[in-house]
């Protein structure tokens, strides 16, 4: 439970992917694209192997937000989203909240979102959230 869900408040969290959970995200979304899949067909791009889904990779914010910062209850009123560089399985990485600024009145917040790769410590995917909570906000 978060005691203080301020102003310059940060919450931090580790996670990773496996291609199994790509595997998963591509069966729930329908989104097959090879880039994601096939390690042969990622080879002749950019990336040169495959990539995650940039939307995997953001719903960290989801899973953040609405459990553990500001936590259950809270509520999505939009999220803005930027995808940096790409993000492979089986890597670290680190995603960092920061509430940038709070309406009492409204029980509203704006909180920046910010995915590291933790190697590299470099900033994979950004976003801006909003969110409504009742009763910590």
């Amino acid at each position: 439970m978060i005691m203080d869900f301020a102003l310059d408040a940060v919450h931090r969290y580790a996670f990773r992917f496996s291609q199994a959970d790509v595997i998963d995200f591509a069966r729930v979304t329908g989104d097959n694209n090879p880039l994601h899949l096939d390690a042969e067909y990622a080879a002749t791009t950019p990336f040169k192997r495959p990539i995650i889904h940039g939307m995997l990779g953001a719903s960290v914010f989801t899973k953040v937000l609405g459990t553990e910062f500001p936590g259950y209850g809270s509520v999505y009123l939009g999220q803005t989203l930027e995808f940096l560089r790409p993000m492979f399985v089986d890597t670290d990485y680190e995603a960092t909240f920061t509430v940038k600024s709070v309406n009492p009145d409204k029980h509203t917040a704006d909180i920046l979102g910010e995915i590291r790769d933790v190697q590299t410590n470099k900033i994979t995917t950004r976003g801006m959230a909003t969110l409504m909570h009742r009763e910590k906000i």
